[in-house]
């Protein structure tokens, strides 16, 4: 990957934009468990996915290979705003008088402000490569359902969403955003599935949660031979995409930090954004060049990887979608409505969760309060407003190094801005949590 120094913006290193998207599984020694059938409990196939996917991301969720070319019209897209920067974070490391040299990787320049537009964009061709008229899906604070949107956009695709009710309610500009980009979008759960009714009659103020949007997505595109459904998070194909993100910021910081990462810090809800940072540095670490500890930093409300159990669930409530080999808390836990409404989900990507076993990854769960605290820290030192996911990350990485004087080399995903989350600020701020 070429390097490019800016002489204005020293800690600024441009690379190109990836040919090739990366995947962790194929060099692990022990596989990833096998999605199950719900009926048969047998290994799904590809002819239990199409009704859901197109035949590209089937490929990709099975695929062994290490590295998967990616194709031109995506990459196209992608150099609208990638390379992404991966910015030293000076100010916010003299706050912490702490000695180590934090850098973030920022994808808030996306077009949606936020890391969630990486695989959209990849989705939504294979999409259109297949022929399929529309895409269904869930999202939680709302990054997902504006990035499919936009996606949808560029490649000629209706777009419906279900957008989890506390988010849809607390955050009413991301709906607004997707409305924009063209896609349409529903409170969930909602009387427009028998999934969403089911779950209104049992329980009329819910919050709602992702694993009920997403059996009312599902239930929309199994019904449909037209429609397909896309997955914000979680599944192979999913993390596969956003390795962009860490194949970026290895060579990036390559040019600046020969020794590569100490620590590398990510959100975690439903794994990709931490998966996509964290799982190229990892490669270094398999092959003996560097070697980082990776911190899954998740919310306290909703703390999968450490109070969660590891075993098989499904991804949704109404058990429509396969069973998957993860942490999880359970298909029917509904977190409290925080304001992270993107890390409000009960389980975790199989492929991260199979990390933390590993021992590649370790988990810890951070407070609302504490997450904001750092999120306001870091606004006020750096200038930039984080998503609230993000400001978990953050709160973590703060948390582990302040006031230590080692040199630390540490790398903090910054999954999004919070411009549209400015509300949850003002609420923070105003002493209400």
């Amino acid at each position: 990957m070429t390097l490019h120094a800016d002489a204005a913006h020293p800690d600024l290193v441009t690379v190109e934009v990836p040919t090739h998207w990366y995947n962790l599984a194929a060099e692990l020694d022990q596989p990833i468990p096998p999605h199950l059938h719900p009926a048969t409990k047998e290994p799904v196939g590809p002819d239990d996915l199409a009704a859901l996917f197109p035949s590209g991301l089937i490929a990709q969720e099975v695929s062994t290979e290490a590295y998967i070319a990616i194709p031109d019209p995506v990459r196209e897209i992608y150099s609208m705003w990638r390379p992404s920067p991966l910015i030293r974070a000076r100010r916010f490391e003299k706050a912490l008088n702490t000695g180590a040299h934090i850098y973030v990787k920022y994808e808030g320049v996306s077009p949606v402000g936020s890391h969630k537009t990486n695989s959209a964009v990849a989705q939504a061709y294979y999409n259109s490569v297949d022929g399929v008229r529309k895409l269904t899906t869930e999202t939680g604070a709302g990054q997902w359902g504006s990035a499919l949107a936009f996606a949808g956009a560029q490649f000629g695709l209706e777009i419906e969403v279900w957008q989890v009710r506390a988010s849809y309610e607390s955050k009413p500009y991301r709906g607004h955003l997707i409305r924009t980009y063209g896609g349409v979008v529903h409170s969930s759960p909602s009387e427009l599935t028998e999934s969403g009714r089911a779950i209104l009659a049992k329980d009329p103020n819910t919050t709602g949660s992702l694993g009920m949007a997403v059996s009312e997505a599902v239930e929309v595109a199994a019904g449909d031979p037209d429609t397909r459904y896309a997955l914000g998070s979680v599944l192979n194909h999913v993390v596969l995409h956003q390795s962009v993100i860490g194949q970026e910021a290895v060579a990036q910081l390559a040019a600046v930090e020969p020794n590569g990462a100490d620590l590398v810090f990510g959100c975690a809800g439903g794994g990709s954004n931490l998966a996509g940072l964290a799982f190229p540095f990892l490669r270094e670490k398999i092959h003996g060049r560097s070697d980082p500890k990776v911190i899954a930093a998740e919310p306290a409300a909703c703390p999968s990887i450490t109070q969660g159990e590891y075993r098989y669930d499904h991804g949704d409530v109404a058990g429509l979608t396969p069973l998957l080999k993860m942490h999880t808390l359970g298909m029917d836990f509904v977190p409290d409505p925080i304001h992270a409404g993107g890390l409000r989900y009960h389980g975790m990507a199989p492929a991260l969760s199979h990390t933390v076993e590993l021992g590649l990854v370790q988990g810890v769960a951070i407070s609302q309060h504490d997450a904001f605290s750092a999120g306001v820290q870091f606004a006020r030192t750096q200038g930039i407003v984080p998503a609230p996911e993000s400001t978990h990350a953050i709160a973590a990485a703060a948390a582990h190094v302040a006031d230590d004087p080692s040199e630390q080399v540490v790398v903090i995903g910054l999954s999004g801005h919070g411009q549209l989350d400015l509300p949850a600020y003002a609420e923070y701020l105003d002493g209400k949590f």
